[in-house]
């Protein structure tokens, strides 16, 4: 018998249910970080862990960095040289 007592396996979620589960978890965990127990913290940062683990691995495209964001991309945007781009 799988071990739901902290939610359903990652794996097991489609994706509208991991990106809910993740967003929901995102927004509670400040309120765990100051006012929950060591071990909901724990259980918290175990399940915000493998959750993005998941998402990750089957969502990469989502997760990819807004390239204005990365220093390249930043650089780029401003006309700068690119180390290692060919361009600069």
């Amino acid at each position: 018998m799988t071990d739901r007592s902290h939610g359903v396996p990652p794996a097991e979620l489609d994706d509208d249910d991991l990106r809910r589960e993740m967003t929901h978890l995102h927004e509670t965990r400040h309120d765990t970080v100051l006012g929950g127990s060591e071990d909901a913290l724990e259980a918290h940062t175990r399940r915000m862990l493998e959750l993005e683990k998941e998402f990750l691995h089957r969502l990469p495209a989502e997760a990819a960095p807004d390239p204005r964001r990365t220093r390249a991309g930043s650089r780029e945007e401003a006309g700068q040289p690119v180390p290692g781009s060919g361009s600069g």
